[in-house]
């Protein structure tokens, strides 16, 4: 039965940038490889509200030396789907989408890797799951409700209603003004006493002079504690309010698949941030021949890792992997 399954030098969970840049590394250094997506390719992407633009610049996005040209000096979500298909098509990268892998057994040089299809061997596996999949839940009453949406696409369907938009971060100040610029009445919860420090540039003296002039209604130093089907509490400085209420947008961010990296036997650790063993050296985990790339490697600290900045993760690994598979 072992021999049914494909054979690989390394197997790439997750069709991410950085799970592509792996692959890059793997056809430079001639190394056999597959890429496992559980979703479509680049699927956090793809997730992404339909009308955003990244805070980063094209050429910081680029991976496997394949110009990245964008229209503004902002890429959109749609041109970097482009983009990341040219790259896999330009490299002949070998990935199989929508295949969600289930667990990894075995040891450096003979892996297992069960996936919902069936299964491949390895000699290394590299993690590059991202944090997408995975929102920070509120934990309230009423969250379960359909009218609570933890992703966003597009302001539509949201005109004319009553939006509460919960978060302090880039995500939650985009959705926001999309929503106040097609006529919602938006009222923004932050727990914190003011906006993240790290807002867009371009995007902060909008949000704060809508909120100035009182277009988005903002409550600071303030948490949502119960969602009804037409209301929402606030708890604030103040006291308690009750506030009418169509549709809530819980921005709170997103983390890792914690589960699935226990399961194969990644040590997470004790410290609220359930941050993965990895060498930052080489990005190998606990487990020899593991390695772990991109924003993974922050547990929930998500802000720290972007594509520009863990691009880099690929070469380190592959400049392992080239000594223990020797």
């Amino acid at each position: 039965m072992r021999n049914e399954h494909p054979k690989y030098d390394v197997l790439i969970v997750g069709g991410g940038p950085i799970g592509l840049a792996c692959g890059i590394e793997a056809q430079k250094r001639c190394l056999s490889h597959i890429i496992v997506e559980k979703g479509c390719l680049v699927n956090s992407i793809f997730h992404y509200p339909t009308n955003m633009t990244f805070f980063s610049t094209s050429d910081r996005l680029e991976i496997g030396e394949v110009p990245f040209i964008s229209h503004g000096d902002k890429p959109t979500r749609r041109e970097a789907l482009e983009y990341y298909r040219r790259v896999t098509g330009s490299w002949k990268l070998n990935i199989r989408t929508y295949e969600r892998v289930i667990d990894v057994k075995g040891e450096v040089g003979n892996f297992e890797v069960v996936s919902e299809k069936g299964g491949y061997f390895s000699k290394a596996v590299i993690v590059a799951t991202g944090y997408y999949d995975r929102p920070n839940l509120l934990n309230i009453p009423g969250e379960e409700l359909s009218k609570v949406r933890h992703y966003y696409d597009e302001p539509h369907p949201y005109a004319y209603r009553k939006v509460a938009v919960v978060g302090a971060s880039n995500s939650a100040v985009d959705v926001a003004l999309e929503l106040y610029r097609v006529g919602a009445e938006v009222t923004l919860i932050v727990r914190e006493s003011k906006l993240w420090e790290g807002i867009k540039y371009w995007v902060k003296p909008d949000i704060e002079n809508r909120i100035k002039e009182g277009s988005i209604k903002a409550y600071f130093d303030s948490n949502v504690t119960r969602i009804s089907e037409s209301e929402i509490e606030v708890k604030t400085t103040d006291g308690t309010v009750t506030l009418e209420n169509d549709y809530v947008m819980a921005m709170t961010g997103y983390h890792a698949d914690f589960d699935f990296l226990s399961r194969i036997g990644i040590h997470l650790a004790d410290d609220g941030y359930f941050t993965p063993a990895c060498d930052l050296e080489t990005f190998e985990s606990n487990r020899s021949g593991i390695f772990l790339a991109g924003v993974v490697c922050g547990g929930m600290e998500t802000s720290k890792l972007f594509i520009e900045n863990s691009r880099e993760h690929a070469v380190k690994i592959f400049d392992y992997i080239d000594i223990i598979l020797k």
